[in-house]
């Protein structure tokens, strides 16, 4: 198809092919084309759709994360609610559940059933008119619940369009029950990530992925691996269906994600088989299930069934047995991670946790202890949420005996006496050193990344060495780091050690707009420190301004002001400052991209110029970063001819140099 020809049609063809390569890969786990190739027809539509934005659409694949973050979440009212299934434990409440619905049904023979394994994930509504994307909720209370359509359009194996199935009719509108969840390798990988930049890792996978959907910005959501399977339908226009498989198998030829353990029972005999068989494939899985959900599956006898309170008369969840323990807390010790964030740790008597010894778990924070009113001393429930990380699922208050102790986080840093400051957005306490040797591997690739002092060369393999060997205790040790320091480390070469000084030693001018980002002031981020240059001026102003101050500029809100002032009060930080400055680190103001548009450039001046004396223009040219010389030559870029032009309007002309009037020197000096 020509491109040129008719360009919206082109679009369509691309989204089309996308959609389709993106359930291949996501939902069928068999890719066809190779992620490079993919890339390329993404970042076509991309570009495609700046070029044309008024034929960008919200179904478009581009636009999973192209939203900006909500204030709050509005509500959604489901059609049909959302209801909750009655439990079961032992087989003969499975037995039991058979009968009551023969009872009802008046019924003699064996029952048809459907039989899936039932997800640990978080229950969702989405929403298709005419085959399109319209919204998404979480359950709620069951009859109204978040709009969380824009975080769920993140999640890669969730149609955004409809594909038109084997029949070719796709329903006028369709609501799809799902839940969505996080793998347990993904879950790990996240986890591990937290622990690195010093956040606390999330209790178990269900939390991970319900923290994620609840996230007001979705670029924050799109970071986490979601995934999502469908399993059932609330209303539905346009088309109808006889049974519950053909619900699901008809879920697949739409795109839908749907689990493939699932089975069409003929009677409740082979249901507790086919149960027995989901939950030895339990921990083979990828993904947390609590149990089996077994369906009636002929929909006319649902709808005769109907339902009781709040769960349906026709299905019922069939869990397993809990991994959980007794054991009582020892003492609870803090941890603080790469970021300073500080983390409470229950220390415990040993147990064995589904399979395996358990003496630590994390608290999360001190809400979440003060939640649960854990103390040192207690007897508690202690869950292996996940097969990962142990959790204190409860208190036996009834095993109290007075003794026990209550925990409060220390108002200083355990490893370097730096105060700690909760913010009122969340609900972690951080410590305020700049260099805390806890979070000092952090800090400083932080202060060397792109967007802060851009030290290429400052990988996290040099940054260990560094910090590992002792020649960097503080972020300003950077800067006097010499070549015999690094000769020993390893897999550097004197050249690659010659070029990390020269990156060092050059970072010394990367400006004060990047230092203040590179110290990683909580809440200052790369647009907050040009905020604070461009209002305050020096580094000195900075650090002296009060919070009133700082509350008189625009974009500077309660939260950050008092993060910046705390900053700065610490001893610490303060030293570090200093000797930033004695090594060479300019402090200074660095200029903006209009006050650089002639870096590099040559001017030759000519003749008499109306508007300004040849001292003003030249130092109109030097202010944005530009050379002055006062003979023309091969290196020279333009002349500046005024009136009653000399000799050098001739040589610039025989060297092709570029020759600009006054008038366009004043426009060029405008830019």
């Amino acid at each position: 198809m020509e491109k040129e020809n008719n360009i919206e049609k082109y679009i369509a063809s691309l989204r089309e092919k996308i959609n389709y390569h993106n359930y291949r890969y996501y939902v069928l786990d068999d890719p066809e084309l190779s992620d490079a190739a993919f890339d390329g027809l993404f970042r076509e539509l991309e570009d495609l759709e700046k070029e044309h934005p008024e034929l960008l659409t919200a179904d478009s694949p581009t636009q999973r994360v192209g939203a900006a973050p909500l204030k709050t979440f509005e509500t959604v009212r489901h059609v049909l609610p959302m209801l909750s299934l009655a439990n079961c434990f032992t087989r003969e409440e499975v037995d039991e559940f058979d009968q009551r619905i023969k009872r009802f049904l008046k019924m003699t023979g064996d029952i048809e059933y459907v039989v899936e394994a039932k997800l640990d994930g978080v229950a969702v509504e989405l929403v298709y008119e005419m085959g399109k994307f319209l919204v998404g909720s979480t359950r709620g209370d069951g009859t109204v619940g978040e709009d969380v359509t824009l975080n769920l359009k993140t999640i890669r194996s969730l149609p955004l369009q409809l594909f038109s199935p084997k029949e070719g009719v796709i329903p006028e509108r369709l609501s799809v029950r799902g839940e969505v969840f996080l793998g347990k390798k993904e879950f790990k990988l996240l986890n591990q990530q937290r622990e690195e930049q010093g956040e606390p890792p999330f209790a178990n996978p269900r939390n991970a992925a319900a923290g994620s959907l609840r996230q007001l910005d979705p670029k924050i959501t799109a970071t986490r691996p979601l995934d999502i399977l469908c399993h059932g339908i609330g209303d539905v226009s346009g088309f109808s269906y006889d049974t519950h498989w053909d619900v699901l198998d008809s879920f697949s030829n739409l795109g839908f994600k749907v689990n493939p353990l699932r089975y069409k029972c003929k009677s409740i005999k082979e249901v507790i088989n086919r149960y027995e068989g989901i939950q030895q494939k339990r921990n083979d899985l990828n993904y947390e299930i609590d149990g089996a959900v077994i369906k009636v599956n002929d929909c006319k006898l649902q709808e005769r069934l109907g339902n009781i309170s709040r769960s349906p008369r026709w299905a019922i969840a069939y869990k397993f047995e809990a991994h959980q323990e007794i054991t009582t807390i020892k003492e609870i010790i803090v941890q603080v991670g790469r970021t300073g964030a500080l983390t409470p740790v229950a220390v415990m008597e040993p147990v064995k946790v589904g399979g395996a010894e358990v003496s630590r778990a994390t608290l999360h924070n001190q809400d979440e202890i003060d939640k649960k009113d854990v103390r040192i001393g207690d007897t508690v429930v202690v869950q292996r949420a996940g097969d990962v990380i142990p959790e204190v699922v409860k208190v036996v208050t009834s095993k109290r005996t007075g003794s026990e102790k209550k925990f409060v986080m220390p108002e200083t840093c355990p490893v370097c006496g730096s105060d700690v400051i909760k913010s009122e957005e969340e609900a972690v306490f951080r410590c305020l050193g700049l260099s805390c040797p806890a979070k000092l591997k952090e800090s400083l690739k932080h202060f060397a990344s792109k967007g802060a002092m851009d030290i290429d060369g400052l990988g996290d393999k040099i940054v260990n060495q560094l910090v590992e060997r002792g020649l960097v205790k503080d972020i300003s040790d950077l800067y006097f780091i010499r070549m015999n320091d690094l000769v020993e480390m390893e897999r550097l070469a004197d050249k690659s050690a010659q070029n990390l000084l020269g990156a060092i030693d050059k970072s010394k001018g990367a400006g004060l707009e990047r230092l203040i980002y590179a110290l990683g002031i909580r809440h200052v981020g790369e647009h907050t420190s040009k905020v604070l240059v461009s209002n305050l001026g020096t580094l000195e102003g900075i650090m002296k301004a009060d919070e009133t101050t700082l509350l008189g500029i625009k974009e500077i809100g309660p939260e950050i002001g008092r993060s910046i002032v705390r900053f700065f009060k610490q001893e610490g930080n303060r030293i570090t400052i200093t000797r930033l400055k004695s090594a060479g680190v300019s402090f200074e103001k660095e200029k903006t991209e209009a006050e650089r548009s002639l870096e590099g450039k040559t001017f030759v001046l000519t003749g008499s110029l109306e508007g300004f004396t040849r001292e003003e223009a030249k130092r109109l040219v030097e202010g944005k970063g530009g050379k002055v010389s006062s003979s023309v030559s091969s290196k020279t870029d333009f002349l500046i001819a005024g009136e009653a032009p000399g000799s050098k309007l001739k040589k610039a002309e025989e060297l092709k140099i570029g020759i600009l009037s006054e008038e366009e020197f004043k426009r060029l000096i405008k830019k």
